[in-house]
């Protein structure tokens, strides 16, 4: 077996993974843009999505529990914005940030009390789950699909924002939050629909994640949505293209030192595994230091002047 039939599947399985953080990433800094607020929250929207699933699936087809899963992870971001968002417009941006923290534990412990902490099994969506082969290396259909599929919903949501009603309002908010008050525009309807746009996203990417790590617990949308936070940062927060990129670099950095003791094996390098795999995530946070220290604006970023 060659190098490149070693590292091929952890390459793809990369790509995979960064697409859906990049989905997630897109949500915070979506979020960010318009409101300056880390909806920490996000992550576990995501996973209630995953559950939602679960228990859809036992209910309803496939062909209904897909639409009614997205249909319900959306409704539930709007909730949670017009809950615990909504009352804090005008109060300091420490007490939103309080809150959404607040929001993320609440969902975890409803889906602790509802599961009871047992692990659940997302259910295999046909086609999508099966397994196929792609230049010799084996992997999930899910895998190929993601990519293309990440692509597509940013190709359409830069539609949206560029051209049309809707995203016009959310540009302008995101330029100047006090203007755009001024201009008439309806700050309560553009947030929430952003706050539905990355529901949507979460609902999207929790399906394609769960489709490759099948295991829904009550903490597992906790290192996707930090891993997508990063992503979003990385790329330069409040950037669309930044948060695809930052995905898409974690993602595949994270794989590939995942297989880098099979790498070091082939080549000789070393005898034994030196179980590097564990530094996967650590090296996430590594490089959210890095870039904070290097480029706090991240590589998309623009700077921030003050207005005096």
């Amino acid at each position: 077996m060659g190098l490149f039939q070693i590292i091929l599947p952890y390459l793809l399985a990369g790509v995979s993974v960064g697409g859906q953080y990049a989905l997630m990433a897109i949500g915070y800094s979506m979020v960010y843009g318009i409101l300056r607020l880390i909806n920490f929250a996000h992550g576990d929207v995501f996973m209630v999505s995953g559950l939602i699933m679960v228990y859809m699936a036992q209910a309803l087809p496939l062909y209904l529990s897909i639409p009614a899963v997205i249909l319900l992870t959306v409704l539930l971001g709007f909730a949670v914005e017009r809950a615990a968002y909504k009352p804090l417009r005008s109060a300091p941006r420490m007490s939103v940030m309080v809150s959404a923290i607040a929001v993320s534990y609440l969902l975890q412990n409803l889906a602790l009390y509802i599961t009871g902490g047992l692990n659940k099994n997302y259910p295999a969506i046909p086609w999508v789950s099966d397994s196929i082969t792609v230049l010799g290396a084996t992997t999930k259909r899910v895998t190929i699909i993601t990519p293309f599929l990440m692509l597509a919903l940013v190709a359409g949501l830069v539609v949206l924002i560029r051209h049309t009603k809707i995203g016009m309002a959310m540009r302008t908010v995101a330029k100047d939050f006090e203007t755009s008050q001024l201009m008439g525009i309806k700050l309560d309807r553009v947030i929430s629909f952003t706050f539905a746009i990355g529901s949507f996203l979460a609902a999207t990417g929790s399906m394609l994640y769960f489709s490759n790590y099948p295991g829904v617990i009550p903490t597992a949308g906790g290192m996707p949505g930090l891993k997508a936070f990063v992503a979003a940062v990385f790329g330069g927060i409040g950037s669309i293209p930044g948060a695809v990129l930052g995905g898409l670099i974690i993602g595949v950095c994270e794989s590939i030192i995942k297989g880098m003791d099979t790498v070091l094996v082939h080549l000789g390098l070393i005898r034994s595994p030196l179980e590097l795999a564990t530094f996967s995530d650590a090296f996430t946070f590594v490089l959210l230091i890095i870039i904070l220290v290097f480029k706090p604006t991240g590589l998309f970023g623009e700077k921030t002047t003050d207005k005096v």
